[in-house]
């Protein structure tokens, strides 16, 4: 059932437009041999470098943190727009890791927390969605709940095939099957049965012809509202879940919050600010390592105003 236009192997990925790519993931795959804290000091060096010489992520950075952080000062919100490069950077060498490292590997890194919202809807006989929040850390997420149970998932193609291909090799590793977004929405809400869980990314701003306002610390935020034209269609629960990295530990920690029910009787607006209440406690016990690089108020409810 997996498609796999973009997980198979092709020999125009050999292309010599394509040798740069393939020079960085030979580099990545030497990295990911490497433990864990020089990967981060790796990291560190990126995000520090990409703080200096990527402006327009800056701004973002700051304006998001501006927003929903009020109660820093300026010097505060300086540090805490570099801190966040810092674990952005990180991320970005450990894609390293889970592009090449063995499940074995993969799984000693990683705590799962809340299993037991997952397995209570379970026993309810509920569908569930897992509601893949956008910290920098995600693509751990995915591995560690599709360790335990059946995820399926929606994916949308990047421009270079080279990273389509090793994308697609290492989700299709551990998630059951992916459906291209173009494939809609029946095909999503057809697939959960049997115990098969979703997998969907709803934090993004996609605009308001597909979201409903609801505030997402203190500020309105144009929500997706596709997770509940979902689960509502397919009577289904959603689990907010997002990851971090916890330094004590030196682990990665899948956190997995408590159910938002189906309740048709409910307007959207209040299912959206369910869902974006649950992410932000969450944030707050790891604040920067939520994607703060998303334009995630470009949209606004009464104005046509540019933010970023």
């Amino acid at each position: 059932m997996a498609d796999t236009q973009y997980s198979t192997f092709s020999l125009a990925l050999l292309h010599p437009k394509y040798w740069f790519a393939w020079f960085m993931l030979s580099v990545a795959y030497g990295i990911s041999w490497l433990p864990i804290r020089v990967r981060h000091i790796i990291g560190k060096g990126v995000g520090f470098v990409t703080f200096l010489v990527n402006r327009k992520r800056r701004i973002i950075v700051n304006t998001n943190l501006e927003l929903c952080f009020p109660e820093f000062d300026e010097a505060q919100r300086k540090e805490s727009v570099k801190e966040h490069f810092s674990w952005y950077g990180r991320a970005l060498i450990e894609y390293s890791f889970l592009f090449f490292a063995s499940k074995k590997r993969l799984y000693k890194q990683v705590i799962f927390e809340g299993k037991e919202h997952i397995d209570n809807a379970l026993k309810e006989n509920k569908n569930i969605m897992i509601l893949l929040g956008h910290s920098v850390f995600l693509e751990f997420a995915t591995i560690t709940i599709c360790r335990v149970y059946k995820v399926y998932g929606s994916y949308k193609p990047l421009s270079n095939p080279v990273i389509n291909w090793i994308l697609a090799r290492s989700r299709e590793k551990h998630m059951l099957f992916t459906i291209a977004r173009e494939e809609g929405l029946m095909r999503l809400v057809r697939e959960l049965k049997d115990e098969q869980m979703l997998g969907f990314l709803p934090d993004e701003d996609h605009g308001k012809k597909y979201s409903d306002f609801a505030p997402f610390f203190g500020v309105q935020k144009a929500t997706l509202n596709t997770p509940t034209r979902i689960a509502k269609l397919a009577n289904a629960v959603r689990l907010p879940t997002l990851t971090f990295f916890d330094e004590e530990l030196g682990k990665y920690k899948v956190i997995v919050g408590q159910a938002i029910d189906c309740d048709t009787k409910r307007p959207n607006e209040e299912h959206a600010k369910a869902m974006n209440l649950s992410y932000e406690k969450m944030i707050r016990q790891y604040p920067m390592q939520y994607m703060w690089l998303l334009r995630l108020f470009k949209t606004q409810p009464d104005s046509a105003e540019k933010r970023y």
